[in-house]
């Protein structure tokens, strides 16, 4: 009797064959289910921003902070609103991008032209003025913001 003892007490703490395989056939469902989920991340993720050229280096200085990041993010979502004709909801995501990062131009840029679509000749103007402190250094949008005033110019007030 103490024999049989001794055997079920050695069987019930050994796991049995079909333990062994329960366990690993759901490690492996679990494994894929986690490798799933990180495929479905990394492709909805947006594409890499390439790293801030300092002046004249021509080399990549630093990464972009992810602030900065999070902004260019915005700012490209409030000009697509603008391109829509949605300025309402373009001057509301711009002005998160510029609570974010204060010293990215193209928000202000932005915001000028969506106060321009609902023909708020201060505000645009304004933006307008601020835009350019930024991107002054910068001759592409340097002429963007003299068009860009030009046209807050004829507007009526």
């Amino acid at each position: 009797m103490k024999i049989m003892q001794t055997n079920r007490k050695q069987s019930s703490k050994a796991p049995n064959r079909k333990t062994i395989s329960s366990l690993f056939l759901v490690g492996c469902l679990l494994s894929q289910i986690g490798c799933m989920q990180k495929i479905s991340i990394i492709s909805s993720a947006p594409p890499p921003v390439p790293p801030v050229q300092s002046e004249g280096s021509g080399q990549a200085s630093k990464q972009l902070s992810p602030r900065t990041l999070a902004s260019m993010e915005l700012t490209e979502q409030g000009r697509i609103l603008l391109e829509r004709g949605r300025s309402d909801d373009a001057i509301r995501v711009l002005e998160r991008a510029i609570s974010i990062d204060s010293g990215n131009g193209r928000n202000y840029f932005y915001m000028a032209e969506a106060w321009l679509h609902k023909e708020n000749k201060e505000q645009a103007k304004e933006f307008n003025r601020i835009a350019e402190i930024y991107l002054r250094d910068d001759p592409e949008w340097e002429s963007r913001i003299i068009r860009q005033r030009d046209r807050i110019q004829v507007l009526p007030k």
